[in-house]
């Protein structure tokens, strides 16, 4: 190569750096104010991009094929596809949900996503301002991977979702003693005022008493606390497992969840929405309650608003407009409050000696607020 050539060449590799890489003026937030600052952009984002800020974003809508949350577990036939691919991108997933596919396609078309996932499994769009994406998505995809997909999601599903010894729900029926556990039930649900047998119920229903259980989510220890949860609480995380700060730091968050359903007023109704919250979310339980306002049935009452947990499963309720966060399992929930409330009825001739009952001695006489025993 001549040195003639050379100058020719860097001229030529300094204009296409040039038409990659723009200068721009931007506002930039300084100590002493804001000052104009030039910024280099570019207009190309493609693969080697994705993979340099290490997200790929996704964009579907709410439901069972394509994208929800499931106990803190992001769930869904499509994001599990696409977890694959950002697997072998060597990258985190995004997801964005969209209200339908008018928003789909706007997000596709304007390029603030990377890929779209339709709610049929393995119907995919790529943005086609990234051809290096699309190659790769070509090249990677197989029609198998959507049945594995579906696999994956029925093993974690129904195959041992909460790790646990199975311990009995009475420890001690003549004596008395529910489990090894009733000294901390009764210290920390009397802060937030809660009959301790219920939280006793609760607890095996989330662990049947085992200090040790995890489930595939993450949720650990006798109340099944998932680590962000624990984080929000002031619960560390090598602690999770302990009893007492596990039954702790759950009566804390259930004392937070009553307050934020301060607008219903019977305290046996509020406890049932409660729970509910608990197991499936205080956002999906909201809806619920909307929807069925909207049809005339009491908000207030768990009873009504158990039927729209449930209908939050059909397409026609988790896509109306006034559901805010989309499709729920919810038969699981409604399933939740069922048995908790069953065990706890199961549980209401257990006396706890520091509130001045024995089991061998009879109740005095006297007229109960409510079925469930709960202070008013």
């Amino acid at each position: 190569m001549t040195k003639k050539c050379r100058p020719y060449i860097l001229l030529m590799a300094s204009l296409l750096l040039a038409s990659c890489f723009e200068k721009k003026q931007e506002r930039v937030v300084t100590p002493w104010g804001e000052v104009l600052d030039s910024v280099e952009t570019s207009d190309e984002f493609d693969l080697h991009q994705i993979q340099q800020y290490g997200e790929l974003i996704m964009a579907t809508v709410s439901g069972p094929q394509t994208y929800y949350d499931y106990h803190g577990r992001q769930l869904g036939t499509q994001y599990l596809l696409l977890q694959q691919l950002a697997d072998r991108l060597g990258v985190g997933l995004r997801v964005e949900v969209c209200r339908d596919s008018l928003e789909l396609r706007q997000k596709l078309a304007d390029g603030t996503v990377d890929i779209v996932a339709w709610p049929t499994p393995g119907q995919l769009d790529v943005s086609g301002d990234k051809p290096l994406l699309a190659s790769e998505v070509k090249a990677w995809y197989k029609p198998e991977f959507v049945a594995q997909a579906e696999q994956e999601e029925t093993a974690l599903l129904t195959t041992r979702r909460v790790r646990r010894h199975v311990f009995s729900p009475m420890l001690d029926k003549k004596g008395g003693v529910i489990s090894h556990y009733d000294h901390l039930f009764q210290q920390y649900s009397q802060p937030i005022r809660w009959d301790w047998r219920l939280m006793a119920a609760q607890c095996y229903q989330e662990s049947t008493f085992d200090p040790k259980a995890v489930s595939f989510a993450g949720a650990k220890g006798l109340m099944q606390i998932m680590p962000a949860t624990a984080d929000v609480l002031g619960l560390p995380r090598d602690q999770m497992y302990d009893p007492e700060r596990n039954i702790a730091a759950a009566a804390k968050y259930l004392g937070q969840l009553e307050a934020k359903f301060s607008d219903i007023p019977g305290r046996v109704e509020r406890t049932n929405f409660v729970l509910a919250s608990y197991n499936g979310g205080i956002h999906h339980i909201r809806d619920a309650m909307a929807l069925a306002r909207r049809d005339g049935r009491n908000p207030h009452l768990w009873r009504d608003v158990a039927d729209y947990v449930l209908k939050l499963s059909k397409p026609q309720y988790y896509n109306d407009p006034l559901v805010k966060h989309g499709y729920m399992r919810g038969s699981e929930t409604v399933d939740y409050v069922a048995k908790i409330r069953q065990r706890h009825q199961g549980y209401m001739g257990v006396r706890s000696p520091h509130l001045g009952f024995h089991p061998s001695q009879p109740r005095k006489a006297g007229k109960r607020k409510n079925k469930y025993d709960i202070k008013e």
